[in-house]
């Protein structure tokens, strides 16, 4: 008798869990709505890419994924200064070949 009032137990928490778990529909130009607590879980934004994929035949797989790397500030500080060595015509070139551009960058 303990052993059915177990099955039954987990079959019905498996079942609320299932019932629980938020259901979404495909609109017209193919969006999907993410419910809320899942969206704010994962800490997305509006513009965040995901991954898509297709996986087990007929599951889809949905990863958020930064296309940039999370070093950003770095490069926009980097890019600034370049931006600031061009306006001050520290530039070197032009150049017709690599190997030119290669003899250039050994020199200096």
């Amino acid at each position: 008798m303990e052993k059915q009032i177990n099955k039954f137990v987990s079959r019905e928490i498996k079942q609320r869990r299932l019932s629980l778990t938020p259901k979404v529909k495909i609109g017209v130009s193919r969006q999907v709505v993410i419910p809320k607590v899942m969206y704010e879980r994962l800490g997305l934004i509006p513009g965040d890419y995901l991954e898509v994929r297709v996986y087990q035949g007929s599951r889809l797989l949905m990863t958020p994924k930064t296309l940039v790397n999370k070093g950003r500030k770095k490069i926009d500080e980097r890019l600034r200064q370049a931006e600031k060595d061009i306006r001050a015509g520290r530039v070197s070139g032009p150049f017709k070949t690599a190997k030119e551009i290669a003899r250039h960058l050994n020199a200096i």
